[in-house]
């Protein structure tokens, strides 16, 4: 996903392995550029707490938990692991945080395919499910079963710190900005490009040069998953990488739900597809199936 147009100014930070950007239309220089570095300071913190790779993050104390063990947690990671369970639900466990034991099992430390044994993919599965965590809304503590699972907010996190950042630009009085984490999870929000909000590319993933559709944001997240870089994302219901589904976006009001949807999106059927995004006339979704490239939508935003 690529977005933009004129008359904005353009910010650049790397965090959570990717290249978060942020463009600011309608403002002072000066304040843009001191909104735009709050913003991006608010996503390093997040980083440090939500990321698995960090030592002393939340999530990597959640993993560290001996079965049966608890450990108190910080406000945003609690909010993203209460978030998480809601869409595993909403998606019928489509979408799921806890598989990194699957992950560990199929994929190497450069996301290439392995091929474990049948006992193996068993055992990694023993570890996976959100019904392994209990999530306590008055202490904010996390509870771990007997078979402790390997929590990864990498489906779930990139868009949280987008709508984050997107909410202290707000709280700084900036009234239209684009918040673009990597490729997988934008938010825009105010006027821009003539009162349509702020236009966003897709490619397709057969042609990258191509332009697939182009969608205008004004108060809505997008989220967006794939395959291009390799089998990296784990279907949790099949206890496998996914198979016959080339892309995914989804639109929403937020670009927490848009990237946990899309991930989904990913490993569900059509008639799944279309069920979730029929609950949420706000939301349209659209799918790049395998082999032959087909692209299917969902919801009525979808063939703008």
């Amino acid at each position: 996903m690529t977005g933009g147009g004129e008359g904005f100014r353009r910010f650049h930070h790397r965090a959570m392995a990717t290249v978060f950007e942020i463009m600011i239309a309608g403002e002072d220089p000066a304040f843009s550029a001191g909104a735009a570095r709050a913003a991006f300071e608010e996503i390093d913190r997040l980083e440090q707490d939500l990321s698995r790779y960090s030592g002393n993050s939340d999530i990597t104390r959640i993993n560290n938990l001996p079965p049966g063990g608890s450990v108190c947690v910080g406000l945003d990671t609690f909010t993203c692991l209460r978030l998480s369970r809601r869409y595993w639900e909403e998606t019928r466990g489509a979408f799921d945080i806890t598989l990194g034991a699957l992950m560990q099992c199929w994929l190497g430390k450069d996301l290439s395919l392995l091929h474990p044994s049948p006992e193996d993919v068993e055992r990694a599965k023993a570890r996976s499910g959100m019904q392994l965590l209990e999530l306590d809304d008055e202490t904010m503590k996390v509870r771990v079963q007997d078979s402790v699972p390997i929590v990864d907010l990498g489906a779930v996190g990139k868009g949280y710190a987008v709508d984050q950042a997107a909410g202290l630009l707000k709280d700084w009085g900036i009234t239209s900005a684009l918040v673009h984490g990597g490729t997988s999870s934008v938010f825009g929000f105010g006027e821009h490009a003539a009162g349509e909000g702020w236009p966003v590319t897709l490619s397709h993933p057969l042609n990258p040069s191509g332009v697939l559709q182009k969608v205008f944001l004004k108060g809505e997240g997008l989220g967006g998953s794939g395959i291009g870089k390799g089998r990296h994302i784990i279907d949790p219901r099949r206890a496998a990488p996914v198979e016959g589904r080339r892309a995914a976006w989804v639109s929403s009001e937020s670009a927490t739900k848009s990237d946990a949807f899309s991930t989904a999106c990913m490993v569900m059927t059509r008639e799944e597809i279309a069920g979730m995004i029929a609950a949420d006339v706000h939301s349209w979704a659209m799918v790049v199936e395998g082999g032959t490239g087909e692209i299917v939508r969902f919801g009525l935003g979808a063939a703008v």
